[in-house]
């Protein structure tokens, strides 16, 4: 397979290549430079974070709900958004 690289740098890739990575339209791409070439690869969708920082939106003050406080309010939750019709 070719392309050609245009006057604006940009490259079209072929459809094949593009429906082999499930790559639509829009795909947000990283490009690496390497000792052969330039490497494509998809853009991660969310910005890469430490284990510390994902547990700190878990913090809660107050005491330690049972699991079936959880349960019920779960349940309470998907009834309001799903079952509401107001």
């Amino acid at each position: 397979m070719r392309t050609t690289l245009s006057a604006k740098g940009q490259v079209v890739l072929p459809k094949a290549v593009r429906n082999h990575k499930q790559w639509p339209s829009g795909t947000r791409l990283l490009v690496e430079e390497t000792a052969d070439g330039v490497l494509l690869k998809r853009a991660p969708a969310f910005p890469a974070s430490t284990i510390d920082e994902a547990f700190g939106y878990l913090a809660v003050d107050g005491p330690a709900r049972s699991i079936e406080e959880m349960d019920k309010a779960v349940l309470r939750e998907a009834k309001r958004q799903f079952l509401d019709t107001k």
